[in-house]
């Protein structure tokens, strides 16, 4: 509901006057939410609809995770950060599992903004928050912790927050941002999203070093136990201060959450099996199909559930690193495309469970489809002049990746390739491909998981049919991670997710500034001015409807430019659990929503007489 504007004015204080001109009066607002694009639907209820305000507490859940950790500060991008640290802190606000773009209170009571012209935002404190020492929760420790953020943190999340001019503390529980630009209607929920950290807390200890020390925060989940590289383990806060807020009720039911580390994933699904840890998520459709049959499934004692959400798909690919040769080249990028033979690994690894991506948005109202509409035409045509013919060809199409007959040979595409880079000025000797200096192709794939050269092997074996000699590199995850981050390699997979409300990661992930930035998102090395361009037009979005049609947009050069093979997904999650949990029954449209559920006392006895006795 909207505060008039006298009480906005007397929300904020005087001060404000003297910072504003009588012309934009009208349209500062503060309200107990942030909604960008949208109105929102929950802002009166006293619980939210996907959680149930009478769950019992108690119990526990634990999960698994890959590699190892090192690193409890996650935010300065060092080392292996340790799964969970987020439970230790909380946001100024919090994003509606069923609404894109909007926020209800958490450690701010409401926000002060000019939606339409967002050059600032005031964050009004809960008065009540508290650090879980007890110690006051103020805007000196928001301030710090956005001054920290901007100058400390890793260079992805700097880039992210590089609109935000400066913090300003107006009072004991009131912080203004202010930004660079006018326009950034989504600088609000980036901000209201991030971890808040406590200055006192800070003061003797270096933000930039990799840390296993306790950090203090106002979350509902304090550290508990660490089995050093193992698992990490976290009790629930009896005292938090923030229990009661709409956004929590129901919430945060489990007396303790545990995260137990495995090298590898077939190894973490046998700890699974033996009751080591209580939820898993599958990611091989050929586990999911086949190797859910086991004793304990068998007898009830775990149950499969498939999650099925509205977000965009998250983008798995093969990312071209277009530093180096030959990947600078987009007629050699093209061609590879058709070496990519999807119908028939669905059909023979992936038991017909995906589906091919064509987009970077798929599963949602951003995925370009057909050809362009007229709105689109409105952005592209200024653009189109700048484009290569190919990439001009790719956003005007009706885009659709090369599909084959399904037999395994690919006979067809891989004709189309060769004769793509015959035309480019490649040529084949003695079942070579050679450059156009006549040295042969040569790339090394880089990937870290086990298991995953099963379904990587085909598309290899179609580029060595096109005459490139391809070395799969497998390392260890801190090597992975490492080598990722210097941007060292020529090939490798990657899944990136997306949101509903795209806006300033779209820079991190695309964009030329973040190309060559260590520890930044932009693998393939994209530097183009005209992506550059409309990433900016996404993250100004004047509403709803604009943002739909410039991440279409997006969407397409994306596409034409071949920087990525997008290959397959889903529009679910797979999960299997021990059957000791229960759900509200209205589930979440944009997430799983595990915070929400809770542990039914006599199914975990039964379960627990069940592990005692295998």
């Amino acid at each position: 509901m909207l505060v008039s504007f006298k009480s906005a004015h007397q929300a904020i204080g005087i001060c404000v006057l003297t910072l504003f001109g009588q012309s934009v009066w009208s349209a500062i607002q503060t309200t107990p939410y942030i909604a960008i694009h949208s109105t929102p639907k929950y802002d009166s209820v006293k619980v939210m609809p996907y959680a149930n305000a009478s769950a019992p507490k108690g119990g526990y859940l634990s999960t698994s995770s890959n590699g190892t950790f090192d690193n409890l500060n996650s935010m300065n991008g060092k080392g292996s950060a340790a799964e969970g640290v987020n439970y230790l802190f909380d946001s100024l606000m919090d994003s509606s599992l069923d609404e894109p773009g909007v926020m209800y209170p958490l450690l701010a009571e409401k926000v002060t903004f000019d939606p339409d012209h967002t050059s600032f935002v005031i964050y009004h404190l809960n008065p009540k928050a508290r650090f879980s020492d007890g110690s006051e929760l103020t805007a000196e420790d928001v301030k710090f912790s956005f001054d920290t953020f901007q100058t400390k943190s890793n260079p992805g999340l700097q880039m992210y927050l590089a609109d935000l001019d400066k913090t300003q503390v107006l009072s004991k529980y009131e912080v203004k941002m202010t930004f660079k630009s006018g326009n950034n209607a989504e600088m609000p929920l980036i901000l209201a999203q991030m971890p808040i950290y406590s200055k006192k807390d800070w003061a003797k200890k270096d933000f930039t070093k990799i840390t296993m020390q306790p950090i203090l925060g106002s979350g509902p989940y304090l550290l508990d136990r660490i089995d050093s590289g193992r698992s990490i383990s976290f009790k629930r806060n009896p005292n938090y201060w923030g229990r009661d807020l709409v956004i929590n009720r129901g919430r945060y039911n489990f007396d303790h959450l545990k995260y137990v580390y495995y090298r590898n994933l077939d190894v973490a699904f046998e700890g699974f099996k033996s009751g080591q840890y209580t939820l898993h998520e599958e990611f091989t459709a050929r586990k999911w199909v086949t190797e859910y049959k086991f004793p304990s499934i068998n007898a009830g004692m775990v149950v499969k559930y498939r999650d099925k959400h509205e977000n965009p798909i998250a983008t798995q690919s093969f990312v071209f690193n277009t530093r180096r040769t030959p990947f600078n080249d987009i007629r050699f990028r093209q061609a590879l495309t058709y070496a990519y033979d999807f119908e028939w690994q669905n059909k023979a690894l992936f038991y017909g469970q995906y589906q091919r991506l064509q987009s970077y948005f798929s599963n949602s109202e951003l995925e370009a489809k057909g050809v362009p509409s007229d709105a689109e035409m409105q952005i592209l045509k200024p653009l189109l002049k700048k484009l290569t013919p190919l990439e001009r060809k790719g956003v005007l199409s009706n885009w659709k990746y090369p599909v084959s007959d399904a037999s395994g040979f690919n006979r067809n595409n891989l004709l189309t390739a060769r004769q793509l880079l015959i035309n480019a000025g490649y040529r084949f000797k003695n079942g070579q491909l050679l450059d156009r200096h006549g040295q042969a192709i040569r790339i090394e794939f880089l990937i870290h998981q086990d298991g995953l050269q099963r379904t990587l092997m085909p598309f290899v074996r179609n580029m060595k049919r096109l005459g490139v000699t391809v070395n799969i590199r497998q390392v260890d995850v801190p090597q992975y991670i490492e080598r990722m981050r210097s941007k060292d390699f020529d090939m490798t997979t990657n899944v990136m997710p997306q949101s509903l409300n795209p806006g300033n990661e779209q820079a991190q992930f695309w964009g030329s500034a973040s190309a060559d930035q260590p520890g930044n998102y932009n693998y393939a090395g994209i530097k183009s001015p005209i992506i550059d361009e409309v990433i900016q037009q996404v993250i100004r979005a004047p509403n709803r409807e604009q943002l739909v049609v410039r991440t279409k947009v997006l969407d397409r050069l994306l596409r034409a430019g071949y920087y990525q093979i997008p290959t397959y997904g889903k529009g679910e999650k797979w999960f299997a659990y021990w059957n000791m949990y229960q759900q509200p029954k209205v589930k979440p449209k944009l997430s799983t929503g595990i915070d929400y559920w809770w542990s039914n006392e006599a199914q975990s006895k039964k379960v627990a007489n069940y592990l005692r006795q295998q």
